[in-house]
């Protein structure tokens, strides 16, 4: 389901009072692909409900350049809250999704294996409360950036 943050964390507040472990995934999931279904999937299996923080369009812009996103916000939204393995999704328009970490307090913060677990984001704010960071393996072959090129070369 797509929410507001205030609706996120009336959610989550609940959830917790019924003992469910929270854990949270970002990312832009600008087209979809087997790899973010995949990754999204192995995230919900570390929690019993899994949030997902999405970069708002502007973000995206910041972090991927000017002709990004390719699927507009509100559309990447709805396909992400589709998936069964998503609990809750979120937009966020910060290049990084620390203040919203910092306010869910998540139980785990799941990250792809491209990622040093150091370096990253809210990784302080989760382990500070005795939670966890998990690192999931990438699929091999599978990214927006490559696609996006192999679309452009054919």
């Amino acid at each position: 389901m797509v929410v507001s943050e205030a609706e996120l964390f009336e959610a989550v507040a609940r959830d917790r009072a019924a003992g469910r472990t929270v854990a949270f995934a970002n990312g832009c999931f600008d087209l979809l692909h087997v790899g973010h279904v995949r990754y999204l999937a192995a995230a919900r299996d570390t929690g019993d409900l899994l949030i997902v923080g999405l970069n708002d369009d502007a973000s995206v812009r910041r972090l991927k350049g000017p002709a990004r996103p390719l699927v507009a916000e509100a559309a990447r939204a709805e396909v992400i809250a589709a998936l069964g393995v998503v609990d809750y999704v979120t937009l966020f328009g910060e290049d990084t999704p620390y203040a919203l970490i910092a306010a869910v307090q998540p139980d785990v913060l799941v990250k792809g294996s491209d990622w040093a677990a150091e370096d990253v984001v809210g990784r302080d704010v989760v382990e500070a409360r005795g939670g966890r960071v998990i690192l999931i393996p990438v699929v091999a072959g599978f990214s927006t950036t490559s696609l996006v090129e192999r679309l452009r070369t054919s």
